[in-house]
């Protein structure tokens, strides 16, 4: 039992402290990182390239896997097709991320840093959340 909460504290905790050090929880770089045709600073592709490093290896390494050090079973999606539903959302998610200068995680990473700034992203977030789910209500 306290295993099982350890491990995603554990994990958080790494991924917010690597989320602050590569400078993702600073807005202004990275909206410094989407401004192409301005005052570009490229320096969060080094963070990037490192994620998408790591998680190369990671996939190499499921392969060789029965199942993960800390649960019965892999929990990956079963689909891959793109629905209009999922490519809007994932607009909306870059317009939010180019206007916010934070998505998610960075966001919640940032309440240790600037907790005023990030709890009104938070705020804004959940109420998008909310908003999303009342209109989907509705629809179906």
């Amino acid at each position: 039992m306290i295993r099982a909460g350890l491990v995603p504290l554990a994990a958080g905790t790494i991924f917010g402290a690597g989320l602050t050090v590569g400078g993702m929880t600073d807005p202004a770089r990275v909206r410094g990182f989407l401004d192409l045709f301005g005052a570009w600073d490229p320096t969060l592709a080094f963070v990037m390239g490192g994620a998408v490093l790591v998680m190369a290896l990671a996939w190499m390494l499921h392969r060789r896997m029965l199942r993960p050090f800390f649960a019965e079973g892999f929990a990956l999606p079963d689909r891959n097709d793109l629905t209009p539903r999922l490519v809007g959302g994932s607009a909306l998610f870059g317009v939010g991320w180019g206007i916010a200068g934070l998505c998610p995680g960075p966001g919640f990473a940032a309440l240790a840093i600037a907790p005023g700034e990030a709890a009104i992203f938070l705020a804004a977030m959940v109420a998008g959340m909310g908003l999303v789910r009342l209109i989907e209500g509705r629809a179906g």
